[in-house]
């Protein structure tokens, strides 16, 4: 697995993933190269021989409480085999790094691979919007990970191994 920051030069192989992931409701390749190039945000690319066969990027501006997880997406022959969870901890590292406590992020109610993903990570489901993806009329399921509740945790159980 190698992960390492989206280019420009990765757009296509990007928009690529993006039309077979989303074939109704896929970014567009203005709004995506827009994301490519914010200074409040980071995109990874995952690369197997050489290939981008998934993507990732989180909204996390330096200095603030929250941040977003845009989107995670990779080619259906790389999913299940941990490429997405390592991606999304990468992501949570930037948005620790960069002050955030809290990190949001929608889900299609009709995604339980990656609802289950996001809950074995420690996301909780915080509310639905509905109809939210168009036009396929499926709920948005929002959800929430507290970071400094997932650290003290971790802590907490370090600290009663050794006492």
């Amino acid at each position: 697995m190698t992960l390492r920051a989206a280019t420009a030069d990765d757009l296509d192989a990007i928009m690529t993933i993006e039309h077979r992931s989303f074939p109704t409701d896929a970014w567009s390749q203005e709004a995506m190269a827009l994301e490519l190039s914010s200074p409040h945000g980071l995109y990874l690319v995952d690369e197997h021989e050489g290939t981008v066969i998934g993507y990732g990027g989180v909204r996390a501006l330096r200095g603030s409480a929250d941040a977003d997880i845009q989107t995670i997406a990779f080619d259906a022959e790389f999913r299940g085999a941990g490429r997405g969870r390592a991606l999304l901890r990468a992501l949570l590292d930037t948005a620790a790094e960069r002050g955030a406590r809290e990190v949001f992020l929608e889900v299609r109610a009709d995604n339980p691979g990656a609802e289950g993903l996001y809950r074995s990570e420690g996301f909780e489901e915080i509310g639905r919007r509905p109809r939210y993806y168009q036009p396929d009329d499926v709920d948005a399921i929002v959800m929430r990970l507290v970071l400094q509740h997932a650290r003290g945790a971790a802590t907490d159980a370090a600290e009663e191994a050794t006492a």
